[in-house]
């Protein structure tokens, strides 16, 4: 994972550092740009995808400790396959006005 995130990094031309927690497999991935430079802002999108689509395919998650934020609701489908229908379906059931954590679990 984290020859592949590093790869990614160089790869896309991106500035980033790696950090994690070994016991749990937890990497975490901080990439420093320029949120002004719209070709700043692609890289880290890139270097993102590319880490989190390998996760996935690995087995893995896109998100660990710190929950999926808005950053990572384009993997969610890709993460939880037919069980993200179950959690929209859950969510409407508890929360039919939307009004709990909007838009972290997007309609279909």
């Amino acid at each position: 994972m984290v020859d592949r995130a590093k790869e990614a990094v160089v790869q896309e031309g991106a500035a980033g550092f790696f950090w994690g927690h070994a016991g749990d497999g937890n990497l975490h991935l901080g990439l420093m740009y320029n949120p002004s430079d719209p070709s700043d802002r692609n890289k880290v999108h890139k270097v993102n995808s590319i880490v989190v689509q390998h996760s996935i395919a690995a087995g893995g998650t896109c998100t660990g400790e710190h929950g999926v934020g808005i950053g990572k609701i384009s993997f969610m489908s890709a993460e939880h396959g037919k069980a993200l229908d179950y959690m929209r379906r859950l969510k409407k059931v508890l929360d039919p006005r939307g009004i709990l954590n909007p838009g972290k679990i997007l309609p279909e």
